[in-house]
């Protein structure tokens, strides 16, 4: 499945000029920094999303490039944090700014671009813009600190782990493609509409990137990532919740003791598979996945809505 780069292709050029601009600095550091992960930029699937959404409903305009461009700030400010708090190298296959410039350079990085997207809202009083996004900052901070408080009781409730998804990834999907509705329409049950969308999407993107570390198809592995992390994603809960106690016991012994050792690693994720977490998370995942198209089928069938569609099923069926 590819992206439908095709039916935004002028605009895409468009954005990443914005882009651009929008974060560089004067101060001769910060401007390297931010030359340097401008290069490194992802598939900018989030501001694909305020794109598609915003031209679903109407035109693509300048403040739909500004909320683009203030998705991706946002996005990018949270991913130097992240790096930071998970002591993490490597982004993308290259070096971190964190790898290269250390941890107090990074908390700045951060902050700095999370003041050139409030001022860049601010200067054009896009404020409904910038209420939804800062609504998804606050959200996403829920959720990192429910993850972190719950992780170390190894004893995680399902719907605990969808109330952190739900703020820690989708709500940024979700606010991003309400962004782009508001910033064509400004019509409330249409940004609505998208939002929901945009997180049911967002639910079903988490559970892919959960199912990664069990049936990694790009690397022909699983890579176990989270178990050495000791997170507890939705095909490891499943498994718990599914094992006899002693087959439990173990596994969460293993979490907590051995989750550095390549054969304990791979002990867990066969486990997991036997107990049919593989199976539970892919049901769950494409759940969302249908409730995301229901939610588009909304609005009248068009090139763009397709467009959409398509955007669902590539972050469902992504090989990386």
């Amino acid at each position: 499945m590819k992206l439908p780069n095709h039916l935004i292709e002028a605009e895409l050029k468009q954005f990443d000029q914005r882009f651009q601009q929008a974060v560089r600095s004067d101060a001769p550091l910060l401007d390297r920094i931010m030359r340097y992960m401008v290069k490194r930029k992802g598939k900018q699937i989030r501001p694909m999303f305020v794109l598609l959404c915003a031209k679903l409903s109407g035109q693509i305009n300048e403040k739909t490039y500004r909320a683009a461009s203030l998705v991706e700030i946002l996005h990018t400010a949270t991913l130097v944090h992240d790096d930071v708090v998970d002591d993490s190298l490597e982004r993308r296959g290259f070096f971190s700014t964190y790898a290269l410039w250390k941890a107090k350079a990074n908390v700045l990085i951060g902050d700095y671009l999370l003041a050139k997207g409030l001022l860049m809202s601010l200067d054009h009083a896009d404020y409904r813009i910038l209420h939804i996004l800062s609504d998804a900052v606050r959200k996403m901070s829920e959720g990192e600190l429910l993850q972190l408080e719950k992780a170390r009781s190894l004893n995680l409730k399902e719907e605990v782990y969808f109330e952190i998804i739900r703020n820690k990834t989708a709500s940024l999907l979700a606010s991003a493609c309400a962004a782009g509705a508001w910033s064509s329409t400004e019509n409330e049950d249409e940004t609505e509409k998208l939002r929901h969308f945009g997180e049911s999407t967002g639910m079903a993107f988490q559970i892919k990137d959960d199912l990664f570390d069990y049936t990694s198809d790009n690397i022909g592995k699983p890579t176990g990532n989270d178990i050495k992390e000791k997170k507890l994603s939705l095909p490891l809960i499943y498994a718990l919740q599914q094992a006899e106690k002693s087959v439990r016991r173990k596994m969460i012994y293993t979490l907590r003791n051995e989750n550095t050792q390549p054969e304990r690693v791979k002990w867990v994720i066969d486990t997991v598979k036997e107990y049919g977490g593989i199976s539970y998370a892919t049901d769950k995942m494409n759940t969302f996945k249908s409730q995301a198209i229901e939610q588009l089928h909304q609005f009248p069938e068009s090139p763009v809505r397709q467009g959409l569609e398509d955007m669902v099923r590539f972050v469902t069926e992504r090989k990386f």
